[in-house]
């Protein structure tokens, strides 16, 4: 047990609470003949003015999103459509049962749960994940707060909607340059590969048993 266990837990979706979307979309890559990692490598070449992080930050609606993506990923040699990349993407919005149960814990152990998440406007979203969302104290979607991660101040938004300082909290992420904000700002992090490894050192850090005594 931490000496002094964190007031807030704070996770992504994708990759942590959800499974994560990138088998889908290397599936995407090899189905439609794109080199490997080629979806990557246009988020990473677009940085935080390109058209993924506009649309996550909510400047650009799907339809608009669909024509600046197609247009940046054909001046790199490889036109996709970007909207069925989307709608492939939406597909892995699966919850992965044991961080449900994970976040279920924290909060009877009066720990404070948030999430965040850099997360877009689509049809039938919302609905999805709806009974999802009711199992977190706050959730933080970057399209609808004009942010996203890895700007520092949508962290800091996070942490003061669960009222605590990011020095009192732990923060789970699947990349390393989400995680990379969050350390600089104070919080403790988990890199997120296999979940029950990770849910492991949460139950390190914060004290509380988050998983079924079974094969364990």
């Amino acid at each position: 047990m931490a000496s002094a266990p964190a007031r807030a837990v704070i996770f992504d979706l994708g990759g942590v609470v959800l499974e994560s979307p990138l088998p889908a979309i290397a599936a995407f890559e090899a189905h439609t003949g794109l080199p490997p990692r080629f979806i990557a490598r246009l988020v990473i070449e677009g940085g935080g003015h390109g058209p993924w992080a506009q649309f996550e930050r909510g400047e650009l609606n799907p339809t608009q999103f669909a024509y600046a993506f197609s247009t940046q990923s054909e001046a790199a040699g490889h036109p996709i459509d970007a909207m069925e990349l989307l709608r492939v993407i939406a597909t892995t919005a699966v919850p992965r049962e044991a961080m449900v149960t994970a976040i279920a814990r924290l909060r009877a152990a009066r720990v404070r749960v948030g999430a965040l998440t850099n997360i877009w406007p689509m049809p039938d979203r919302d609905a999805d994940l709806k009974a999802l969302k009711r199992g977190f104290d706050q959730v933080v979607e970057s399209f609808r707060v004009g942010m996203r991660k890895p700007e520092s101040r949508i962290y800091e938004l996070a942490c003061r909607k669960l009222d605590v300082s990011p020095a009192d909290a732990i923060f789970l992420d699947d990349l390393g340059t989400n995680l990379k904000t969050a350390r600089a700002l104070g919080m403790a992090t988990i890199k997120v590969g296999d979940p029950t490894t990770a849910l492991d050192e949460l139950e390190r850090l914060t004290g509380v048993a988050l998983q079924a005594p079974t094969g364990r």
